[in-house]
This record gives C-alpha cells, structure tokens and sequence, in this order.
C-alpha cells in the first residue's frame, strides 16, 4: 500500500510538472463512436456537441415558452380581436426569453464543437510542406511567423517601443515610423483576430473569404449573362453560335479599417492577463461591428459593398421584390414572392437576413394552411426557420418600414466575396491618456467585400 501511495504522489508530481491538473484533459479519444475527454486522473468525459443535457433542458424551455406566446396569437383570432396590450407585453416577454436561450443553445453547442476540434487536434504534429524540400530546418518561414516576432510584438503592447531591444525594433518595424510607433502585427496574431471577427460577424461565416498576401487586390470573375438556350439539331451539325454569354471581372480592393482603443494599465500589465488576447478581443469587437454595418449597407466607395446597397456592381435593383407585401408591413405573401424568385439551386444554402424588428412582424404571420411562417429550432441541425429557411438577425439590417424601402434579404451568402489583407498595423499612444492611467492602441486593417452573384440573391421590399 504504501509503494502504491508513493507511486500515485509520484504521478501528481509528474503532472503538476507539466502545468496541468488531475482535472485538465490530456487527451482525446474516442469511446463507442462518442467522442470523450481523456483527463490526467483518468476520468473520461464525454463531448457531445448539440447534444448534451443541457442544451436539451435548454430547448425543452424555449419550447415551452414558444408554445405560450403562440397561444396567445390563437386566442385572439380564435374570439376575432386584436391582442390586448396586456397580452401584447406578455407575447413580448416570452419571445425575448425564448431569444435569450436560443443565444445561449448557440454559444453551448459552438464551445462544444471547439472543444471537439481542440480533442482531435491533441497530438498531431505538423508535417513538413514536401514542396518545400520537408525539411523542417531548412523551410522559409515568413519573419512575421515566428515565436521570437509574436515575443516582441507581446513586448511592445506592455511597455512600448522603449521596452523593446534595438533587434526587436528592427524586426517589428514598419517602414520608418518608428517615431509614431506603427508596427506590423504577427501573423498569429491577425489570423486570431480574423477568427475573433468571424465569431462575431455571421456574414464571414457564410461568405467566400480570400486572404491577400502580395496580391493588392483580388479579381473576381463573373458570369454577367447566361448563354442561350441549346438547339436541337441532328447527329453531325453543331447547332447555331452563341452570342449572348457574357463574362465580366469585378476588383476587390482590400479598404483601411482602423480604430483606437484604450486599455486600463493594470489590466495591461496584470500577470495573469495576456495583453496580446486583451487587445485583440477589443479590436475584434470593434472591428466586427464596423464590417458588419459595412456588409450590409456598405457604399462600395472606400469600403465593402453591402447587400442592401442597389448597385450594377453587386445586386441590382432588379433582385428586388415587393409583390404581396404592404406599404407599412411584411406579409406571407411577400415572402413566399421572395424566396420563390430565388432559383432553387441556391435553396441548401440559402439564409434570410432581417433586423429584429423584422423578425416580431413575422413571427404573427400564418400561411394559408394556419401554420405560422417562423418555426423555432428543435435540435442543433433544425435551426430557427422562415419558410424552412434559416435566419439571422442583424442590428444593422433596414428597419424602416415604409413604402419602398427594404426590410430583408433571402441568399446564398458563399456568392458575397471579402478579400483580407494579412498586414496590420499597431500603434500605442501613452502619454495622450496619461492622465486616466490608460494606454491608447489604434489598430488598422484591411478588407472589402462585395456580392459576386447577383442572382444569388433577392432583396425584400415593401411595396
């Protein structure tokens, strides 16, 4: 007994040396097809994304307060009378409950899916490129790739270009602005903040996204007209020539983005803080914003051009429909005019967009059948639906509701093209916020986007 007491003390010791905890999974493996966390005590737990109790209990609740609110619908049209405010405040209550649980099923099973990729990349090495020789020692790795580059760049968040040695100024230098201080952040760290974005803009998930490396702008080929119908002919002729297809190149020209921040100087130089997630969390959130507003309704002159934005260069006036709504309101009609304009090849992966305000009016909408338009997510793979399309919400989406303007859009985002720049640069302002104990950061990159495929898309517009 006491040997097996000496060898477990031993174990924990071997453990702790790592850095770990009986309680830290160690790896990943896989139990009767059910993927599991393998912990250092020996514990194994399973990761079931979209599938644990929790999101279960989850759904069961919002189900419950779907059904209520939807019930309250019923019961004024089954007595012929509009909802009383009472019931009104109350179908208003219940629906923002249910949002809130939706949002957080979402985060649940989107932290469940990272921790299943995190489990299967336990272990893996990266092998060596064999088009670049493989190997390892002998690679070209880019400068801004490299662990002592993404040291001094944490360096410089921290205490400033003063903190730095004269070879980490060097290698952080930007041209010859040293005096106001403009580095070129790691690539690490601009590919985590892109990843950052991503996580908080919709539309970069669903889009076709380019990253720029030398390239100063990407062409996009397009195809402008279809070709005209085949002709039935006989075994040896060749049918008459077309004349009607059309090809066309659309530029997509990376646009500067920037914004300044400011960070308190103890969370700055706190041990237990990584300054470079902190300011990279706070740019991402910014950032995300700015490209959010600008995917939606973007000019397309200085920035991305956005798909609510009539434009010959991304959708055009003629992807519009009006048919079957109101001057003042979204209607079934309406709807179904919309997502039946948009051809059917575009249906697996199409999304309709809609702000909030949007979203209220439709969730009272019935078909001619008495079923209601909007049918909440039952599972992780049924999401929220309209016309057993899926959604999302945007705060930038139009909310305006009037005659002639646009109140949603129903795509297949993967035709909406942003081209990145992998360039970033940082500034640190010190002494400007001085006085509050803060550190300013400005931080500026380099995007655009625009629709490819018009005919990808249809725009919702009141009549």
């Amino acid at each position: 007994m006491k040997l097996f007491n000496f060898m477990i003390a031993i174990f924990v010791m071997a453990i702790e040396s790592l850095g770990l905890s009986l309680r830290t999974p160690v790896r990943f493996v896989t139990i009767k097809g059910v993927p599991h966390w393998l912990y250092a005590d020996g514990t194994r737990l399973p990761m079931m994304a979209g599938g644990s109790t929790d999101t279960k209990e989850l759904r069961s609740k919002r189900g419950q307060l779907i059904t209520e609110a939807r019930s309250i619908l019923d019961k004024s049209e089954a007595e012929k009378r509009e909802i009383s405010a009472e019931e009104e405040t109350r179908w208003n209550t219940l629906l923002a409950e249910s949002d809130k649980l939706e949002d957080q099923i979402k985060r649940e099973e989107r932290q469940a899916e990272e921790d299943r990729k995190l489990g299967q990349s336990q272990g893996h090495q990266t092998q060596p490129n064999p088009a670049e020789g493989g190997d390892p020692e002998k690679r070209t790795i880019s400068r801004r790739a490299t662990p002592e580059y993404l040291s001094a760049f944490r360096t410089f968040l921290v205490g400033g270009v003063s903190a730095l040695t004269a070879v980490e100024q060097r290698a952080l230098q930007m041209d010859l602005d040293t005096s106001g201080g403009y580095l070129v952040a790691p690539e690490q760290f601009v590919t985590e903040l892109l990843k950052d974005v991503d996580n908080a803009v919709f539309i970069r998930r669903l889009a076709t996204v380019r990253t720029l490396v030398n390239a100063e702008s990407l062409g996009v080929p397009t195809l402008d007209a279809n070709p005209a119908d085949a002709d039935w002919t006989s075994e040896l002729a060749v049918g008459s020539e077309d004349s009607t297809m059309a090809f066309g190149k659309r530029e997509l020209s990376p646009k500067p983005l920037a914004k300044l921040l400011k960070v308190s100087n103890k969370l700055l130089r706190a041990s237990a803080l990584n300054p470079e997630s902190l300011v990279r969390e706070r740019l991402a959130y910014v950032f995300g914003i700015s490209e959010e507003q600008a995917f939606m309704t973007g000019s397309g002159a200085g920035q991305p051009l956005g798909v609510f934005t009539a434009s010959a260069q991304g959708i055009s006036t003629g992807r519009d429909v009006s048919t079957g709504n109101t001057g003042t309101s979204i209607q079934t009609d309406g709807l179904i005019e919309a997502k039946h304009t948009l051809k059917g090849q575009y249906w697996p992966r199409a999304r309709w967009i809609f702000h909030r305000d949007a979203i209220k009016q439709i969730r009272k909408l019935k078909d001619g059948n008495g079923q209601y338009l909007w049918q909440p997510g039952i599972s992780s793979d049924l999401p929220s639906s309209i016309l057993e399309v899926p959604y999302f919400m945007s705060e930038y989406a139009p909310n305006t509701f009037t005659t002639g303007l646009y109140v949603g859009l129903i795509g297949d985002f993967s035709m909406y093209w942003i081209a990145d720049a992998l360039d970033m640069q940082i500034q640190r302002l010190v002494e400007l916020y001085a006085a509050t104990n803060q550190t300013g950061f400005i931080g500026r990159l380099e995007t655009d986007g625009m629709p490819v495929m018009e005919n990808a898309f249809v725009r919702v517009k009141l009549a």
